[in-house]
């Protein structure tokens, strides 16, 4: 599909990816930048010097949704789709394929591009707009300085201003090592994919070969918040592109050459090879080695034959390559003896890692054939083959040590020294021999194999035949192959492994292939070869003259020595460039952050459909029964009443379920010849039986009759659903699925069928499996429940996993841990507890190890196998096996119940057959009142916000507002959630502050209201005070021996309603303190408070002047100053004076800490004792320390350390949480009580003048 790039400067900058139907819009968001958005993110772009991530505004429209005549096309070329957003030195580039060219085909209409040329668009700026139109250089690294950027030639980078920051990526993604494919999925084999998907889903791909993912993703994650049919229009637009890294290349064989002849067609055959090379841990020879913790290796390669003939037949071979999975390195050197090996890591410390390599190898492809071709005469290469053969030996995919466990080791090695093998006179024709130590795991490994096949459906009342790609046989193993660098021996060998899997296809056929046909094959094996060296060492492959014509020439010899001298310039004085190139691509440079893309419409609208699906959708109840049986290969039973199995007696609602399920296991019999192939003729005669049986309880029942949906069959191992007829309406999206798992997959004894659908709008997959038999063999069966359940795929790669409901029936073989007699004699008394407490499913279940997060329903009938045939006696034969329920049935999901799990007696296999019936809650959802209220949703927000979004014309405003778009609030009446820039509980950045206003000048908050504003309190929020209506005199003069006590509760005017108490000046005897004299004009002596200004809180203690001769010893505490925290008259006791700061009045404060914290000082031990101090004073009248007018005379000061007389409390400690308590009731210094009792006692001291 053409694809324009349009780019629009006013008023802010966006690039639109247009189609003929549809729209993607991107515009950056320039606020985010500026406000130093994203405080979760990393402080760092690429080369950015500390500026934060930076965010664009996306829209996927429709192309009439979109006004884009205010934008202009860039240049008159069409592009390929976007390869994604990179940000390099705080730009952040749209990537776009601007060229590419068709190399392949895999099958009709399933064809891979090469790109050949990327282009950068900047959405920050335009002043890249007019570079990087021209072609590059094709030698990609002569100009690039050690950190991967580009110096010019012979100069500078800071010498060339208009450089373009993305030169070193444009030459890596023009440099021909990189495809794609708009038709299919090119990050997976054939095997692994469906061939009837309509459109490449981004977010199924694999990730370990999709290099662009880095830069996708945030295209990806914007795409997964779009409604399903906007998913689909993005999908089908071709926009966004996926790209793998390797080779591909299809060779046409002609009519002539071909091996399969297809009459009358008059079309070539085809043959092709894919390799893909995997970006987990990507780079260059020498900066690229080994194994890492995941499991990943260094050069791992997936190549993949294919041959397709015109009668349908599709033939497919996987093989990979990769580094040896140990920790390793090994440094570039001039001379081949300084480039020496280092193992980095101990044995014990690299299992883990070599582990979860082959453990992830055989999840991906089953049973892994080492073949090692490193030296036996190199030191170097010694090393690492003694440790790689350890590490498989202790690998735990080999379990077991008896000979009859070798059947079930999924690691094998064969160690073949290609050099010592192929240095005589037979040259590299000797490597051919490796065959004979191959052979018999090339045969057990099979192939893939598809055929097309005519179905006939029925759909509307017709008949429709339907020709559908239909898979015939499973590869079921891979050889891994490997050297030192994985390149020149490595390619030859795979060429030969390639060459072997097509004879054994063809021998199957009865056919041979001409020396054409192979000639073609090597030509095209020695191109992948030459490939792959270059993305790798720099040069093409060694060897490859050999490789081509199938002998080494004099020429070939040359080439090689060039090539070699070449590598190592390359490795040495370029590759460091190369690799900090690829690392920039794949988002692994420090402080590399992605894009960050945001909808402001879209995503809003998707909130608001989930928050309301209750309008738009509806849910109902239906039926499903499933059924397994083991057949034992007996056909007998086909002409008995099946009805017992099918349709038991169950309550009138679960009668003629809507759905019902039929597992067989064993439908034939597992004969070394059946094993490998698959009949299907058993498989029809059994559904026809069971249709027959349904279709005449539904009579009786007065319901419509079973419609087979689909069947599946691996060799004895069937599945077929049949729907009722008048429910067919609601079923869409059926597809089938097989996974080999017996014989360490390599052949279909054992394994599993899949078939999946959607029911409404809720998807439901059924799994029948037969797994490992064996008493003991417990693990293997964990292991093919992994290997199922992971390596079964559906169209788009959907797992198992992905479905709503999911429900596995079969033999799964797991037994019982007793005894034969012990749990003969448990079924005779029908102790079926004990026997469930000793299955080996419920304790893996329980362990974790297996089938997690299903259920099994309480089982109460007795153990399924294993009877004599015929009768209901458990086995009496030689081998007297153990009776356990082999036959189970499990479920997953949270809209599913079961309501029946049981048993039939039908007696002519020597399992029971088992069924379950469950009731399931499916969603129904009306797709018109969804459009509707989207289409509604849309348009008001739209009109909410304007046009602030990606393809809009925001106005000079835009930047305020835009951040609040998507952000409601939860409940009326509150304000809206914060945004990256707007807080609501902040105004421009300043400090909190109240607003409120006090009904008049003697009204003050109330401090008996509780200090959370939201609770329910009788108090009025104010209350009022009367002030001081003059200012009282000013203190004497500093040096003056006259004192006085003013009371701060009783002063000239009478108190006032807040201010109950009064002060006694006859109470306990005051204590004395200096006071300096006052300045009224001196902003140093102004009290630091927070409630209103009144003159008489201007006294101020200064320790400079203090007389403490009438204070007590004090144990060593220090006291922090005093303070009030009234919002009326306050005094500061610091020994530095400090200015104040006016406040508006603060709101009621918070309680701190209880007064049960109290901190108590220890008594010295000095003689005469001092008296002891606490901080509750006795109740009284409250003393205070100003001076009241009619005061004038210094009360007598007693001695307070000769006297007996309990002294006055010590003032308390504002700000610490301690509090006093007074007229018997507790109270904390953070309330604002209208009293100061911690301060009785207390006088003030004047000088005399």
């Amino acid at each position: 599909m053409s694809i324009r790039v349009l780019i629009k400067e006013y008023p802010h900058r966006a690039i639109a990816l247009s189609t003929s139907s549809h729209a993607l819009v991107l515009r950056h968001s320039s606020s985010s930048t500026e406000h130093n958005a994203n405080p979760s993110a990393s402080s760092t772009s690429l080369g950015s010097n500390g500026a934060s991530a930076a965010r664009c505004m996306v829209e996927f429209s429709r192309a009439e949704d979109v006004d884009l005549s205010d934008y202009r096309a860039l240049h008159s070329v069409n592009v390929h789709g976007t390869l994604g957003l990179i940000t390099v030195n705080g730009d952040i580039f749209l990537v776009v394929v601007n060229g590419a060219s068709k190399v392949a085909t895999v099958r009709p209409g399933e064809t891979v591009q090469r790109i050949h040329s990327v282009g950068f668009y900047c959405l920050t700026s335009s002043s890249y707009d007019a570079l990087l139109n021209d072609e590059v250089n094709p030698y990609p690294t002569d100009t690039i300085d050690d950190e991967g950027y580009e110096m010019g030639f012979g100069g500078r980078k800071e010498q060339s201003p208009l450089e373009h920051p993305c030169l070193a990526l444009k030459k890596l993604l023009s440099g021909g090592t990189f495809y794609y494919s708009s038709d299919f999925d090119l990050t997976r084999r054939l095997q692994d994919r469906s061939s009837d998907a309509a459109t490449v889903s981004i977010d199924s791909l694999d990730a370990g070969f999709l290099w662009n993912s880095y830069m996708i993703q945030p295209l990806v994650d914007f795409r997964s918040r779009l409604a399903p049919r906007d998913k689909d229009a993005l999908d089908a637009s071709g926009i966004l592109t996926s790209a793998i890294r390797g080779f591909a290349l299809t060779v046409t064989v002609p009519i002539a050459s071909a091996p399969i002849k297809v009459r009358g067609s008059g079309l070539p055959s085809s043959m092709t090879l894919i390799s893909r090379l995997s970006c987990r841990r990507a780079g260059t020879r020498f900066n690229s080695r080994g194994i890492d913790d995941d499991g990943n290796v260094a050069n791992f390669v997936e190549t993949e034959t294919v041959y397709w003939a015109p009668s349908g037949v599709c033939f497919s071979y996987v093989q990979v390559r990769g580094s040896v999975p140990i920790f390793w390195e090994q440094q570039s050197g001039l001379l081949p003896g300084q480039q020496k090996i280092t193992i980095t890591r101990g044995p014990v410390a690299t299992q883990p890692a070599f582990d979860k390599h082959f453990e992830n190898l055989e999840l991906a492809y089953g049973a892994i054939h080492v073949v090692n071709l490193l030296s036996n005469e190199k030191p170097n290469e010694i090393e690492l083959t003694h440790r790689y053969r350890d590490h498989i030996k202790n690998s735990p995919l080999n379990f077991g040590s008896e000979k009859s466990d070798r059947e079930h080791e999924l690691i094998k090695l064969t160690e073949y020294d290609f050099h010592a093998e192929t240095r005589g006179p037979g040259g590299y024709e000797m490597a051919s021999m490796i065959a004979r130590w191959i052979q018999d795991s090339a045969d057990g490994f099979a192939y893939y194999l598809s055929e097309d096949v005519d179905e006939h459906i029925r759909s509307n009342g017709q008949d429709h035949v339907v020709r559908r790609s239909t898979p015939i046989l499973g590869q079921e193993g891979v050889f891994r192959t490997n050297c030192l660098d994985c390149l020149d021996r490595t390619n030859l060998v795979m060429t030969i492994i390639s060459k072997m899997a097509l004879e054994i296809f063809l021998s199957h056929k009865g056919l041979r292939a001409s020396q054409d046909f192979w000639v073609r094959h090597s030509t095209m094996w020695a191109d992948n070869g030459d490939a792959l060296s270059r993305i790798y060492a720099g040069t093409g492959a060694l060897k490859s003259s050999f490789t081509r014509h199938g002998k080494m020439s004099l020429a070939g010899a040359l080439a090689d020595a060039r090539k070699s001298v070449t590598r190592t310039y390359i490795n040495n004085f370029a590759d460091k460039g190369r690799q900090n190139t690829i690392d920039m691509l794949l988002g692994r440079l420090m402080g590399q952050v992605p894009v960050h893309l945001y909808d402001p419409i879209n995503d809003f609208v998707i909130a608001e459909l989930t928050r309301r699906a209750p309008e738009f959708s509806d849910t109902d109840v239906i039926n499903i029964l499933v059924g397994t049986f083991n057949l034992n290969g007996k056909t007998t039973g086909i002409d008995q009443d099946l009805s017992p199995w099918l349709c038991p007696d169950v309550d009138a609602s679960q009668q003629c379920p809507e759905i019902v399920a039929v597992g067989f296991q064993e439908i034939v019999e597992l004969s070394p010849q059946q094993i490998m192939s698959t009949e299907p003729t058993r498989r029809q005669d059994w559904e026809s039986a069971v249709k027959h049986c349904l279709d005449k309880n539904a009579a009786r029942h007065g319901k419509e009759e079973y419609v087979l949906l689909r069947g599946g069959q691996l060799v004895g191992a069937s599945l077929s659903v049949f729907v009722r007829n008048d429910k067919l309406k609601n079923i869409k999206n059926v597809e089938g699925s097989l996974k080999k798992t017996g014989m360490s997959g390599m052949a279909g004894n054992k394994g599993a069928v899949a078939i999946r659908m959607e029911y409404a709008n809720t998807s439901i997959c059924l799994v029948t499996a037969h797994l490992a038999a064996g008493f003991a063999n417990y693990e293997e069966r964990n292991r093919d429940y992994k290997t199922i359940s992971h390596g079964l795929r559906f169209q788009r790669n959907r797992s198992i996993e992905d479905h709503d409901t999911v429900i596995w029936l079969g033999d799964f073989n797991y037994r019982i841990g007793l005894s034969n007699d012990k749990v003969q004699r448990l079924c005779q008394m029908n102790d079926l507890e004990t026997l469930y407490d000793n299955d080996q499913l419920n304790l893996q279940m329980v362990a974790g190890l297996t089938f997690p997060y299903y259920s099994e329903a309480r089982i109460t009938f007795p153990p399924t196998y294993k009877y004599d045939l015929g009768t209901d006696t458990y086995d009496t034969s030689e081998k007297a096996r153990i009776p356990a329920w082999c036959d189970r049935v499990l479920r997953k999901g949270d809209n599913i119940r079961q309501i029946h799990y049981d048993a039939a007696p039908l007696r002519f296999s020597d399992h029971r057959p088992v069924y379950a019936t469950f009731q399931v809650m499916v969603r129904k959802i009306d797709e018109k009142k969804k459009d509707a209220l989207k289409e509604e949703l849309y348009n008001s927000r739209k009109a909410f916000v304007g046009d602030t979004r990606a393809a809009g014309h925001p106005g000079e405003d835009e930047s305020d507002d835009e951040d609040l778009i998507g952000y409601e609030s939860v409940e009326p009446g509150l304000p809206p959630a914060s945004s990256d820039r707007r807080k609501w509980w902040l105004d421009n950045g300043l400090p909190a502050k109240a607003r409120m206003q006090p009904p008049s000048n003697d009204h003050i908050p109330n401090p008996k209201r509780p200090s959370n504003p939201f609770t329910p309190s009788p108090e009025p929020d104010w209350v009022e005070i009367n002030k001081l209506g003059s200012r009282p005199e000013p203190p004497p003069a500093r040096g003056s021996q006259r004192a006085r006590t003013v009371d701060f509760n009783n002063p000239s005017k009478p108190p006032s309603s807040a201010s109950s108490s009064t002060t006694n000046l006859s109470n306990p005897t005051a204590r004395k303190m200096i006071v300096p004299q006052y300045n009224a004009r001196d902003p140093d002596q102004v009290t630091y408070m927070d409630g209103a200004r009144d003159p008489i809180s201007n006294l101020r203690r200064n320790a400079s002047n203090a007389s403490t001769r009438s204070l007590p010893i004090l144990p060593n505490r220090n006291l922090p100053p005093v303070t009030s925290s009234l919002p009326g008259p306050a005094v500061s006791m610091n020994s530095k004076p400090q200015p104040q700061v006016l406040r508006k009045p603060a709101p009621p404060p918070i309680p701190n800490k209880k007064p049960s914290l109290l901190s108590k000082a220890s008594s010295p031990s000095a003689t005469p004792p001092p008296p002891s101090y606490r901080d509750d004073p006795e109740p009284g009248p409250r003393r205070s320390m100003a001076p009241p007018p009619s005061a004038s005379a210094r009360k007598p000061v007693p001695n307070l350390i000769d006297g007996g007389d309990r002294p006055p409390a010590l003032p308390p400690r504002t700000g610490t949480g301690l509090s006093g308590r007074s007229n018997g009731r507790e109270s904390n210094l953070l309330d604002d009580e209208g009293d100061m009792k911690g301060l009785d006692g207390w006088e003030v001291l004047r000088p005399d003048r």
